[in-house]
């Protein structure tokens, strides 16, 4: 008989405001097999000795860069193969999420703590495509449809 291996989580970033609040659900993710990525190469000395993944940051007034960033975190899912994508935002982590789910991997989208009045873009596109989409914002996710349990960072 074999022995079930922990799930593989990717947990996706953007760096600052983002990668802070990932960084605080590290607890949540003991006994996995964690990967971490990132826009900030230097984020990897927050998580070594765990396996860190870069890709450029990007927005959608940055459609080049856009692309190339789902490309790169394309690339990363289809190496990582996760169980679970969770992710505090942004774009990235709305890819990661997407690109997971075609080869059977789950989503979870976190919101920023600091969008208090709406979803983030990357989190209202999450909203009805990832597994669970949460708010740190009770108002947000009565409006939105979205999940709120409490503190969740």
């Amino acid at each position: 008989m074999t022995a079930l291996r922990p799930p593989r989580v990717l947990a996706v970033a953007s760096g600052g405001g983002h990668w802070v609040q990932l960084l605080r659900l590290r607890r949540a993710f003991d006994g996995a097999d964690l990967h971490y990525a990132s826009t900030v190469r230097d984020s990897a000395r927050h998580v070594s000795p765990a396996p860190f993944h870069w890709f450029p940051d990007a927005n959608r007034d940055t459609k080049l860069k856009l692309a190339l960033s789902a490309l790169i975190v394309f690339w990363i899912v289809l190496r990582v193969r996760p169980d679970v994508v969770v992710s505090t935002g942004a774009a990235g982590g709305y890819f990661a999420i997407r690109f997971a789910q075609f080869f059977g991997g789950r989503g979870m989208f976190i919101d920023s703590i600091a969008n208090a009045q709406n979803l983030s873009k990357a989190g209202a596109l999450a909203l009805g495509k990832a597994d669970r989409t949460l708010s740190q914002w009770p108002e947000v996710a009565a409006a939105t449809g979205a999940e709120y349990h409490k503190g969740v960072l």
